[in-house]
């Protein structure tokens, strides 16, 4: 058996069908973990979706900005942006399946001893506080109300976690950290504008990741969402979204029977169609 965390795919079905041949996994021996973007800028979100939907139990996967983005177009309460690609999921003729699957996602896992987001983990956050906060939201994407949180999700505020936040601006905190995060301040203040790599952080800004007393540190994260990053492969973090839909590679981390974590890539010859 081995476990794969794979970063983002972005619509890049062919990419994620030669990585799958790659290491030649097999549903019924082996672990996919996504780590978000399933789909959005690639040219083929439907073929992601309907490939991951096909291995039922043998994979996991965590929701990223672009996911919850497609549901919020997909439900009508976001216009479509001059980059997307998601003609294909609105025209698909199991469209209403497609939606009910990946509403049904997560927001962060706890596997093999690591913790999985799409983004980032807020500095004063335990793991088990990032579980139990992702399950709030997780089970508001499944339930009735997600209409309405979809209608209110987007925003940069509330930009810190307060215990006491509730409803909307608490869910909104949650998604800001587990989907968009790249850069905050020490005491936990996200900051959106930036995007560049983790050397060009804003002033008075540093790297989730590099925040002093993370309450996380002591465990692996896995994340992807920050492309101009690249591959980090420390033992407190994975960073696994190596630019697939921009023509790089789709990476994964591989854990064996031996216990040993290899890095996997295939190059991704199935880039951003034009915008």
């Amino acid at each position: 058996m081995a476990v794969y965390w794979v970063g983002d795919i972005q619509g890049c079905d062919a990419a994620l069908a030669h990585l799958m041949d790659e290491v030649a996994f097999s549903p019924s021996r082996d672990h996919l973990i996504v780590l978000g973007d399933l789909v959005n800028r690639g040219p083929d979100s439907a073929g992601v979706l309907r490939r991951l939907m096909a291995l039922q139990g043998s994979v996991q996967c965590l929701l990223g900005n672009h996911d919850l983005h497609a549901l919020a177009v997909l439900w009508g309460f976001s216009p479509t942006k001059r980059m997307d690609t998601l003609d294909d999921l609105m025209q698909a003729p199991d469209r209403a399946a497609l939606i009910n699957w990946l509403r049904q996602q997560h927001l962060a896992l706890w596997s093999h001893g690591v913790l999985s987001v799409h983004a980032g983990v807020l500095p004063s956050w335990t793991l088990e506080q990032t579980l139990d906060l992702a399950n709030e939201v997780q089970t508001v994407l499944r339930g009735p109300d997600l209409p309405h949180f979809l209608a209110h999700m987007y925003g940069n505020e509330p930009a810190a976690w307060h215990d006491d936040l509730t409803g909307l601006n608490r869910w909104r905190v949650v998604v800001n950290a587990l989907t968009r995060l790249r850069f905050c301040s020490a005491d936990g203040t996200m900051e959106f504008a930036t995007k560049d790599s983790a050397a060009q952080a804003p002033q008075g800004f540093m790297p989730w990741f590099d925040v002093p007393g993370r309450r996380t540190a002591d465990i692996t994260v896995a994340f992807g969402h920050w492309s101009t990053l690249g591959w980090l492969g420390r033992p407190d973090v994975w960073s696994l979204d190596t630019g697939c839909v921009w023509g790089g590679c789709l990476s994964a981390m591989r854990l064996g029977d031996d216990g040993q974590h290899t890095r996997v890539q295939v190059a991704c010859t199935q880039a951003q169609l034009p915008g």
